[in-house]
Formats: C-alpha cells, structure tokens, sequence
C-alpha cells in the first residue's frame, strides 16, 4: 500500500467571503441535514499555489492558461526570432505534441475598429499546464533546430516531463491527448463548517468626500454584500509514492511533502480579504502518516457541533474520530503530529505528538528518510 500523509484543520474565520458562488453569495453545503459554510478545494488549491510561488522555489510552480503558446513564441521573439516565424514554430511545436492552437477571432467591435483587435498569437482551446522547465526547454530546442520542424517526439517528451511541483500535486488533464494527463498525488477536500451557519447580509453606503463642498447630504453609493464565518475542518491527503513518480525522484517528493503542509496550513483565499481582512490561521493541525489507506475525518462533524466553545468541541470530536478510526478498523498512523494553540491539543494527547510546525516540519522530514530507505 502506498505510502499517504493526512493533513486535517480546524480552522476558524471571522465575517469573511472568501469563496462565493454565481449570486455572489458564500458558497455552502448541506451536511447533516443543516447548511454549513463551504470553501471550496479549487480555491484552497490556488491559494496553496500562489503560496508556494511567493514563499518557496517560483521556478517549481507551473502556469494554468490558454496563452502558453503565447508565452513561448513572445521568448522566441526576445532571442531574435521574427514574430510570424516565432508564431509557426510555437504551433508547430503544439501540433506535433497533438494540441490543437487557434488564434482567437476579433469580436464585431474589434473588425469594424472600435476596440483593439484580438492578439495574433495562437492560443490553446483550454487551460493547459505547464511548468517553467517546460517552457523553457521548449524554447531551447526551438531555438536549436533554427527553423527546421521539430518531431512528434520530442515535441511530446519537452510537454510530458519534469513536471513542477503544483502539476504533480493537483494533476493535469489535456483533452486532445490523455497520454499527458498528470494523476494527482494531493487530494484537497472542500472546507466544510463544522457547525451550521446561514449567510448574514452587510448593509454599508460609502460617502462623497467632496460632498460638503457642494452642500449635498446622504451616500454617494449603497449596496450590500454578503458575509459568513465558521470554524472549517479542512481536509487534504497527499500519496507520496505517487508525488515521486510524478516528480521522478523519490528526494523531490521529500522536499515538496514539508512545503506542501507548510503551504496548506499557512495559505488562505483571497476573495474579498481587503474588505473582510480575514488574516487567521489554523487553531489545530493533525497530521498522520499511513500505510493503508487515506482517512478522512469529516464525520466526526455529521452532527453539526453546538455550543459556546466551538473550537474546543470541535478539537475533542476530531480526536474522538480519530480514535475510533485507530480502534476500530486498525488503522492506526506510522506517525502522527498534532499542532494547536492553547489547550486544544489535549484531546490528542494518547494519539499524537504535540509539536510545532517548525518541528512537526522535521518530523515529517525524518519520517519520510524512515520509509525511502534514508536517502
């Protein structure tokens, strides 16, 4: 059984909308019969890759977007490549690799001159991902031929190998070819309230500062907005044979494993954060490394948790379902960690480790030498 490391949060946020829906509205679901706050794991993800690109290595983290072909033709063009020769080496490159490129057509504003035409760089039909080796390595061997046609296989090694390190984690899919879909080694759950909640509606006006000058009264603008706040359990479990395979080195997946827990504890969407400033961090981690198979602990919050100190109920419900999960299939952890303020700890007290996270990070680090073998 592969090798897996469980990362679950509890986590806590003031009146806030950091994810929403298509009404605007915090996003939500129903658990237990009772609607709670829900934030949802693709944008835990991104927030856990600009993280990453800010705080560790930028050149391990790829780009998701259509104008990649874009990116690589305007590189060629900085080393003295002409513009439509940059252009028909770049689609040349995505046809022999079996991804189709098109240039986007002008809008009807754009061909009657009312509006900047549409860019003359091809762009994929779909968000592609690719990482910063690829990109480079695209234009180098470009750049190398001189013109001549690159092959079908060169032009699929430089696009399906050495992957960045968000690629191998979350994964990838190319709808023209599923020979280069990526299989996530992380897997990020949807944060979900661990109590219910219902959205609440923010009245604010916002004034005129030059109003006074002209003796005019009341808002210059009114609106409202909506809000919500929970304590969250977030959930994430990361395969670690799998990370090294992506990554194609067992060390790489050593260094990766620290900075993704790092960056999943310390990150946090940014959807209306200016307004709401709803800079906390977790108040709990527990981390537990596992030989069988991933676990998550959801449902020791089936029953929404009710009370004055949620923090505290909801820190013993997940120790209470971690023990069982232990006692009752057998699952225990090979290792496990709890990092928390205060005394929420406690409840954990016969199953984990209390740390913090500069020491949960080496522990983790020793654990992984354990099970490669101490490379």
């Amino acid at each position: 059984m592969s090798l897996t490391i469980d990362v679950h949060a509890l986590h806590s946020v003031p009146p806030s909308l950091i994810n929403r829906d298509d009404t605007g509205a915090p996003k939500s679901a129903i658990f237990g019969g009772v609607s709670r706050q829900r934030v949802s794991s693709q944008s835990w993800k991104r927030a856990i890759r600009r993280y990453f690109k800010d705080n560790f290595d930028p050149e391990g983290v790829g780009a998701r977007s259509r104008r990649l072909p874009e990116r690589i033709a305007q590189r060629l063009e900085e080393h003295g490549v002409e513009q439509g020769d940059a252009i028909a080496r770049t689609e040349d490159l995505f046809k022999k690799a079996g991804i189709k490129t098109a240039v986007d057509k002008p809008s009807k504003k754009a061909a009657d001159e009312t509006e900047e035409p549409a860019s003359v760089y091809p762009r994929t039909g779909y968000l592609l991902f690719l990482s910063p080796h690829q990109i480079d390595r695209a234009v180098q061997k470009l750049l190398e031929l001189d013109g001549e046609k690159i092959s079908k296989a060169d032009a699929q090694k430089i696009l399906d190998t050495e992957h960045s390190v968000d690629m191998a984690m979350f994964g990838r899919m190319v709808a023209d070819d599923a020979a280069f879909n990526v299989d996530a080694s992380v897997q990020v759950a949807h944060a979900l309230g661990v109590h219910a909640s219902a959205p609440e509606f923010d009245y604010f006006t916002a004034v005129d500062d030059l109003a006074e000058e002209g003796e005019e009264t009341g808002a210059g603008m009114i609106g409202t907005l909506q809000m919500m706040s929970s304590t969250l359990y977030r959930y994430a479990t990361i395969d670690v044979d799998s990370l090294a395979a992506n990554l194609g080195s067992e060390q790489a997946a050593k260094d990766a494993v620290p900075h993704f827990i790092d960056a999943f504890i310390k990150s946090m969407p940014t959807g209306k954060i200016n307004t709401f400033a709803n800079q906390t961090l977790p108040e709990l981690v527990y981390v537990a490394v596992r030989d069988t198979r991933p676990v998550s602990l959801v449902n020791a919050f089936e029953s929404p948790v009710e009370g004055e100190d949620r923090r505290a109920l909801a820190a013993q419900r997940l120790a209470e379902e971690a023990k069982q999960v232990s006692d009752v299939y057998g699952f225990t952890p090979l290792a496990s960690w709890v990092v928390a303020l205060g005394d929420l700890g406690a409840p954990f007290a016969e199953i984990a480790e209390n740390v913090t996270l500069p020491a949960l990070q080496d522990q983790i680090t020793a654990e992984l030498d354990r099970s490669f073998g101490g490379i």
